[in-house]
């Protein structure tokens, strides 16, 4: 039965960039760096990796990319089984502490990767001025990458992974050393490349980053992925309405919400998993009763909090060593 260029492109685009189902990597030694992994990436997103240092980050992006062979594997990387020769030439890949040769220029080296990648040589010449623009390095395009800052050889870096258009780009540590300005502007870039259709797998500790450019995040711990989804589904077990008001606290406060001093005379009453309209009726007799109410708003937990609490050992309070095996 035929099939039409529209659904053609639904099917294709139902396929995850990254699916992965179980992951297993141990090291010479018995160091077990990845624990069954599983993980979906979706086309089309930008996807946050997060844990700390010793989780299994940069072991789980090389397994990806083929470059650590895993103990076991079974999953697919754009609709193919990781380790499928032909579909690593749709893959663009900026590593951790890379070096690039002090010498070349930014133009000469987005064009260097595009020939390793096999870029015809007129299209990766039109690619690299493209993607120069993209990244707001062309007015630096022809100068050595010895006199760029940080940040600008990170942005290069991005244009070089870019440069044989790949479906999925996957991006280790990209803001690194780099200053808040330059993180704002590769921040600008990744959303520049999300509005172009290509997946961002995106490997950092930042979580600010994160929180302020992806779709979706998964935390792994101890080489397991302790939690992924949405930031705001993740975040959703401490969501609140917070009610902040003045006056003697009232007896009743503590029978319908959490209740807690604040400065200048303030409390806080706070209502978990609540709604701005059922917490009406409270708000109408704080009023009632002569106390005035100074906010009302609806309060989550932060990326950074949900991060401590996965990475935290709940008994001792500290982050949990690396090694030791994870409570959940």
């Amino acid at each position: 039965m035929a099939v039409s260029l529209a659904e053609s492109h639904t099917e294709s685009h139902a396929v995850s960039a990254l699916d992965l189902t179980l992951v297993d990597k141990i090291y010479a030694g018995g160091v077990h760096a990845l624990r069954g992994i599983a993980m979906r990436v979706a086309r089309g997103e930008i996807f946050g990796l997060l844990g700390p240092n010793g989780a299994g980050k940069s072991t789980l992006v090389k397994v990806v990319t083929t470059i650590v062979r895993p103990t076991r594997v079974e999953g697919t990387v754009l609709g193919n089984p990781i380790g499928h020769m032909p579909t690593l030439a749709r893959i663009g890949y900026l590593p951790e502490h890379h070096r690039f040769p002090a010498y070349l220029t930014g133009r000469q080296c987005v064009e260097f990767f595009g020939a390793m990648t096999g870029v015809e040589s007129s299209r990766r010449k039109r690619r690299a001025s493209e993607l120069l623009d993209t990244v707001g390095m062309l007015a630096w395009a022809d100068k050595r990458l010895g006199t760029y800052s940080k940040g600008m050889q990170q942005r290069i870096g991005i244009a070089s992974a870019m440069v044989n258009d790949p479906d999925l780009v996957i991006l280790d540590e990209p803001t690194d050393g780099v200053d808040p300005v330059g993180r704002r502007e590769i921040r600008d870039v990744l959303l520049n490349i999300r509005e172009r259709g290509t997946t961002v797998f995106l490997n950092s500790h930042l979580l600010s980053e994160i929180e302020l450019v992806c779709d979706r995040v998964a935390i792994m711990v101890q080489g397991r992925v302790a939690r992924q989804g949405k930031i705001e589904e993740l975040t959703r077990e401490s969501h609140c309405v917070r009610i902040v008001f003045s006056g003697d606290s009232p007896a009743w406060a503590a029978e319908v919400g959490g209740v807690r001093a604040m400065d200048r005379g303030r409390h806080a009453l706070e209502f978990p998993k609540a709604t701005i309209e059922s917490v009406q009726p409270t708000l109408d007799r704080l009023r009632s009763e002569g106390r005035v109410v100074h906010g009302l708003a609806e309060a989550r937990e932060s990326l950074e909090a949900l991060f401590m609490r996965e990475v935290t050992d709940p008994t001792s309070g500290r982050a949990r060593p690396i090694g030791a095996e994870a409570s959940r």
